[in-house]
C-alpha cells in the first residue's frame, strides 16, 4: 500500500527553512528503511517526528547527522548540501542521540571543553560559551562534578548543553528522553521548547505522543513513509480522534493517508 504525505498548514511569516529533506531513500539490502521522505524545519519551529519502533526514525537521524549517506534524495542544512559540503552542513547542527555519548569519568566542564575544541572554540571564547549554556540549563554548580555522579536527567541536560555550545541553527533530538523519569522528561522538553524564541529549529523524534502535544507541527512516520503532518489539532480533527494519541494510533494502523483539514 502507498501512503502519501499529507500537507500541513504553512507557517505564519514564512520563516527561513533551516533543514530541508527531499526525496530521501535508504535501504539495507532488500529492506527499505525510508521511502522518499520529504520534510523541513524552519527557524524557531519545534517539529515532532512521531513513529513507532521500526518506523525509520533512527535511519533518518543517521542520515541527518552524516553517519550514513542516503541512497537517493537531498539533505540541506541552512542551504548547505550534506553530500557536497558535509562539514559546513554538520557545523550548523547540534544533536542529542538516544544513547548517551558523554565520558562518565570526566567532569561536566571537561566534557564541554573537549566538544568546544572539536568546533574550533578555545580559551576565553569556549569558557564564555560554557558559562552561558550551564547557566541556561541550571548546571553551573555541577560543572566540576564527574558525569557519573549526575542523575539521568542532568546527564541529558549536559548533552543538551554540549549540543548548543557551538550555537547551532538546527537541533536534532533523537529519542532523547528514553530512560528518564516523567519529571525529567518534562523538564528536558520544556528546556528545548524555550529554544524556539532564539530562532533555533528543532526536530524532536519520539514514539511518546505526549511529547508532541506542544509541537508546532507533528510528522507521523510509519514504515519508512510520512503518512501525515500538521499541527496537533489538525491531525486530531482530520482523523476524528479525541486525542493526538488516538490519532497517532489510527494513522500508524491505517493504510490510508490522512490530510489535515
Amino acid at each position: 500500500m502507498n501512503h502519501s504525505v499529507a500537507g500541513g498548514t504553512a507557517l505564519t511569516g514564512e520563516a527561513e527553512v533551516l533543514l530541508s529533506v527531499r526525496g530521501v531513500r535508504k535501504s539495507y539490502g532488500a529492506r527499505p528503511a525510508l521511502k522518499g521522505v520529504d520534510l523541513e524545519v524552519r527557524a524557531g519551529e519545534f517539529v515532532a517526528l512521531l513513529g513507532p519502533n521500526g518506523a525509520g526514525k533512527s535511519t533518518l537521524f543517521q542520515l541527518l547527522t552524516g553517519l550514513f549517506n542516503a541512497d537517493a534524495g537531498e539533505v540541506r542544512v541552512c542551504g548547505q548540501d550534506m553530500r557536497v559540503a558535509p562539514v559546513r552542513a554538520l557545523g550548523r547542527i547540534g544533536v542529542v542521540f538516544q544513547q548517551m555519548t558523554l565520558d562518565l569519568d570526566l567532569s561536566v566542564e571537561a566534557n564541554l571543553l573537549f566538544h568546544a575544541r572539536l568546533h574550533g572554540l578555545a580559551g576565553a571564547r569556549a569558557r564564555t560559551r560554557i558559562d552561558d549554556v550551564l547557566g541556561r540549563l541550571g548546571l553551573t554548580e555541577r560543572r566540576g562534578d564527574r558525569v557519573r555522579e549526575l542523575s539521568g536527567g542532568n546527564r541529558r541536560k549536559v548533552e543538551l548543553a554540549r549540543a548548543l555550545l557551538h550555537q547551532p541553527s538546527v537541533l536534532l533530538m533523537d529519542e532523547a528522553t528514553v530512560g528518564l523519569d516523567p519529571a525529567s522528561r518534562r523538564h528536558l522538553l520544556d528546556e528545548v521548547l524555550t529554544l524556539r524564541a532564539t530562532g533555533v529549529g528543532v526536530l524532536w523524534a519520539s514514539h511518546l505522543v505526549d511529547e508532541a502535544e506542544a509541537a508546532d507541527r507533528v510528522l507521523v512516520l510509519h514504515k519508512g513513509e510520512l503518512v501525515a503532518q500538521g499541527a496537533p489539532v489538525e491531525l486530531v480533527a482530520a482523523t476524528g480522534s479525541p486525542t493526538l494519541a488516538a490519532a497517532f494510533l489510527q494513522l500508524t494502523a491505517s493504510t490510508q493517508a490522512v490530510e489535515p483539514a
